[in-house]
């Protein structure tokens, strides 16, 4: 093998091994009072998600970390410890650090214009006011980036939005959470798999 042509081959393994790897962000806020809360659905799920995995985090530059290998893949998850104001700063971070391609990126939060433990995926969009996607997009530069979003309801009265998404899960939420979060990583997981594309038209509106 002459080089151009051991070059190439190790261009094209390198930039194959990149595209195994996809960048799983949680967003959420830091500390114990923030962790039960509807606005902290993405570091939950993230959580659930780490467990079935049976890895840990660990704290690291901008975030928590931990990294799994499903069928081939490398997922790589994140929860951001720069709170949800500021959550591109991580993101961008760990997008540069771990060389992960857009593509590759999903976003995963909260959501209070879908129904409760409804699901939906997009590849682009704009923040529709959450200011965690606000954040990102600014730092990315981009609405085209990949978000997984749960629903978390609209059950608040006027000018209450801040009070219910800071606060915490009813015991009703709680025992629905439990049938809902399993779909979610599933979802996941067939992003990494399956792709964007039918991922989005397997579990969106489930």
């Amino acid at each position: 093998m002459n080089v151009f042509k051991f070059f190439a081959k190790k261009h094209i393994e390198s930039k194959q091994e990149v595209m195994k790897k996809f960048l799983i962000v949680g967003l959420g806020n830091i500390g114990e009072k923030y962790a039960n809360t509807r606005h902290n659905i993405g570091f939950q799920i993230l959580d659930a998600l780490a467990k079935n995995h049976d890895v840990s985090f660990e704290t690291e530059k901008l975030g928590d970390i931990t990294r799994f290998r499903h069928k081939g893949r490398v997922f790589i998850l994140v929860k951001p410890s720069t709170y949800m104001n500021l959550s591109g700063k991580s993101v961008k971070y760990w997008m540069t650090q771990e060389k992960i391609p857009l593509e590759n990126l999903c976003i995963v939060t909260d959501d209070v214009h879908i129904d409760f433990g409804a699901i939906r995926i997009k590849i682009k969009g704009s923040a529709g006011g959450h200011n965690g996607l606000k954040d990102i997009q600014e730092k990315l530069n981009t609405q085209q980036y990949n978000r997984f979003r749960f629903g978390i309801g609209g059950n608040y009265p006027r000018g209450g939005q801040a009070n219910f998404v800071l606060g915490s899960w009813t015991k009703d939420e709680e025992s629905q959470l439990i049938e809902r979060i399993p779909i979610a990583l599933k979802a996941i997981l067939s992003f990494g798999t399956d792709g964007i594309n039918n991922t989005m038209n397997s579990y969106n509106g489930k």
